[in-house]
């Protein structure tokens, strides 16, 4: 069982960031688009807790589709997740649907990303809601997803630059941007 294990943060001042990354060799890709359509199982909303439920995301970026779904463990951001190309998106969000989830949301996001040893990290502009950058780590199943994200955020910690901590998933944030107050 393979868990991938994250922890997310709010950018406040981006070219402080990529300095920061720059003096430890993080050298970021260039730009790439991601759209992503997000999916829940049917019955699920977002007042729902999300431990324990699975979840499905259709993404394009360069002309490949990615079906993922994931199933949080731990948090929102620790999940078991399996991975795979399909040929035909349309096709394939029709199959969703037929599986029993229904579409969330779109997110839709810039996303340059690097490794640092171990770690992904990713900095992303997500439309509607900010840019963020993403520290993660692909664990087997037997290790804490929550220890392995305290090791994470001293990783981000490290950096000294101003970050905020986000718990919520791309969806839940481009959600709540998206809702009328």
């Amino acid at each position: 069982m393979t868990q991938e294990i994250e922890v997310k943060y709010r950018v406040r001042d981006l070219p402080a960031l990529e300095e920061a990354l720059a003096r430890r060799g993080v050298l970021l890709s260039s730009p790439a688009r991601q759209d992503d359509q997000a999916y829940a199982e049917d019955g699920w909303t977002y007042e729902h807790s999300k431990i324990g439920v699975t979840f499905a995301r259709l993404r394009t970026q360069q002309g490949r589709h990615l079906f993922t779904i994931k199933r949080p463990l731990d948090n929102a951001m620790a999940c078991l997740e399996h991975e795979t190309e399909v040929a035909d998106r349309e096709q394939m969000h029709h199959a969703i649907v037929a599986m029993g989830f229904h579409p969330t949301v779109r997110i839709v996001k810039t996303r340059r990303s690097a490794m640092l040893g171990d770690v992904a990290v990713c900095v992303d502009e997500v439309e509607h809601a900010g840019v963020f950058v993403e520290f993660e780590r692909t664990v087997n199943g037997e290790e804490s997803g929550a220890a392995v994200q305290e090791e994470l955020d001293a990783l981000a910690r490290s950096l000294g630059v101003e970050l905020e901590r986000a718990t919520d998933t791309y969806d839940s944030l481009v959600r709540a941007a998206l809702t009328p107050a």
